[in-house]
């Protein structure tokens, strides 16, 4: 049976949002062509009617999960406000909703050009919001890749270890750092 073009479009969203998300909780390794395939509700076989391969497919998964991270970042009242939620408790329990920074920063380095082009533009995107929201100095770049760095190695590693006094301190301690670092 032949869609619509609209259908067909919709689909690939469907697609390309349980990719984000499930990219982002297991890892690109971690998720099979029919995890995605079900998990957007089509056949294994409907995949390759909208991607060539499942690297296409991260490579847009990236830049969608990217974009939605830059919605949350607009809608912070400021600085301080966006990184509050960005080293919160809820990022760090949901890597599926939140920074595909902190989560797929290593597969994304063993990726191909298109992954690693993917993610550096939305690493760029998240240096740029942190810039415009600083005073305006010589060095404020510098201090955003500062703080955009800090903030993504504190929720991977937070992440990375046991929910306790250590996660907390990691989100806690890089919380404070980087609002000092901004100012």
């Amino acid at each position: 049976m032949k869609i619509s073009k609209a259908q067909a479009q919709e689909n690939r969203e469907r697609i390309v949002g349980a990719a984000s998300t499930l990219f982002r909780e297991r890892g690109f390794d971690g998720v099979s062509v029919g995890d995605l395939s079900k998990a957007a509700g089509f056949t294994h076989g409907g995949f390759y009617n909208h991607f060539a391969s499942k690297d296409a497919l991260a490579a847009l998964a990236l830049e969608s999960a990217f974009a939605a991270m830059a919605g949350h970042r607009e809608r912070a009242r400021d600085l301080a406000e966006m990184l509050t939620h960005y080293l919160s408790q809820a990022a760090r329990k949901a890597p599926g909703r939140s920074c595909p920074a902190a989560a797929l920063g290593g597969d994304a380095g063993r990726g191909s050009d298109d992954v690693k082009a993917a993610f550096a533009g939305g690493v760029e995107q998240m240096i740029a919001s942190v810039e415009a929201r600083l005073p305006d100095t010589p060095d404020r770049r510098a201090r955003a890749l500062g703080v955009v760095t800090r903030i993504a190695g504190a929720l991977m590693l937070a992440r990375a270890v046991p929910d306790g006094p250590l996660a907390d301190e990691l989100l806690e301690t890089n919380l404070r750092l980087a609002i000092a670092e901004a100012s």
